[in-house]
């Protein structure tokens, strides 16, 4: 069976003594969310100083402040991490939620050459995945499979696009990942996100779909890139590939979006450009005895971080709360499951780990999304809790 046991030497990054990282915690006590930080093997809440992470996340320089911040003393973050399973959960301890809280939670997609044809794929299978192995032989033939160095936007991706529509190969995948243009959307509202340990969400009108591991920026309101997380984008792809009008119906369900352990700022041990050479890995283990591992690049992105967050927000665009945005990824699992040819997709009770050595592991488990924990918590009940704690 996979296991779902969370410890610090399978959470942290591989750096922890030098990362500043802060997270949410519920606290069943005070029957709401905290704002934490680490300080060595201890948790300590720092709500008192930033009642929310958008707070903290606003400040001229979060990892100092951060620093800089007391409070009170949770306990052992190994605890902490054992009683965030879901599997394993005590309701009256405190455990880990997702790390952000105000902010939207936003997605660029068709950020990688090898996920943009996969969405290519899609579009023509119209959901049948059955039909995705001879569609994939026949885009490769026409385009290739290594577009990394083709840069979106450029005179050579614009002759690109001609000689595809002059083929009628032409895709509305393609117009984002090879156009100007890049798409950026709405994963879920703010406070809906789960954290590490939690049960992530598929929807049962689904059979095809996929996990997406990725880095999520957290993007201040001022658009300053202050900080990291991993995150898992699920994907429905049959949803999806029926029609990409059904763009919210694949990624906005409960539980779909997972964001975790941490958020790490940026300081001088940890920056933008430590995101842009990472590895983020994938590792999914099934009920069934199924394993699947991938990784993905970031120095493969066709698009560079700072690009996608300033199309994200600015002039014509303001999130007065701030954003995360999630990257995209260039995994898109293909390794066939249960038939010859059928490809990959989800069983309940998946446990999907999504790693890179600076930021730490992600771990969830998937189920029906009617099955997971209901979100019942937004931003109406924070701001009624943090008042009645004497917090604002």
């Amino acid at each position: 069976m996979p296991s779902l046991s969370l410890t610090p030497a399978n959470t942290l990054p591989a750096d922890a003594d030098r990362a500043t990282l802060a997270g949410r915690v519920w606290r069943p006590d005070l029957a709401g969310p905290s704002v934490v930080k680490l300080q060595g093997d201890e948790v300590i809440d720092v709500t008192a100083a930033f009642p929310t992470m958008r707070d903290l996340c606003e400040t001229a320089d979060p990892a100092t402040a951060l620093r800089a911040a007391n409070g009170e003393n949770l306990g052992a973050l190994a605890d902490l991490l054992a009683n965030s399973s879901v599997a394993a959960r005590n309701d009256g301890k405190p455990w880990l939620l997702a790390p952000v809280d105000l902010q939207a939670v936003k997605a660029a997609g068709v950020t990688f050459a090898v996920s943009m044809l996969e969405r290519v794929i899609e579009e023509k299978a119209r959901g049948n995945p059955a039909a995705a192995a001879a569609i994939r032989t026949e885009i490769e033939k026409l385009i290739g499979d290594d577009l990394s160095k083709l840069k979106p936007g450029s005179p050579e991706a614009m002759r690109l696009k001609e000689v595809l529509i002059a083929q009628n190969s032409w895709s509305q995948y393609l117009e984002v990942g090879i156009g100007p243009d890049a798409e950026i959307f709405t994963k879920a509202p703010p406070m809906s996100a789960v954290g590490t340990g939690a049960d992530a969400g598929l929807h049962p009108a689904s059979s095809w779909n996929n996990p997406e591991p990725e880095i999520v920026l957290v993007v201040a309101s001022d658009g300053r890139i202050v900080g990291a997380s991993l995150g898992n984008d699920v994907n429905l792809r049959d949803v999806e590939g029926r029609s990409a009008l059904l763009l919210g119906k694949a990624k906005d369900n409960n539980a779909a979006a997972a964001i975790g352990p941490f958020i790490r700022f940026f300081d001088g041990d940890f920056s933008l450009d430590h995101v842009r050479k990472t590895t983020v890995s994938l590792t999914v283990e099934g009920e069934d005895g199924f394993t699947l591992e991938g990784s993905s690049s970031i120095a493969k992105i066709s698009r560079d971080p700072a690009d996608l967050a300033a199309q994200m927000i600015g002039p014509h665009h303001q999130y007065p709360d701030g954003a995360v945005l999630y990257l995209g990824t260039m995994f898109a699992p293909i390794k066939d499951r249960d038939a010859p040819g059928g490809g990959f997709t989800h069983k309940y009770g998946d446990v999907v780990t999504i790693a890179a050595p600076e930021l730490g592991a992600l771990v969830n488990r998937m189920r029906r999304t009617d099955e997971c924990e209901p979100w019942r918590f937004g931003a109406s009940h924070l701001m009624r809790n943090l008042a009645k704690r004497g917090l604002l």
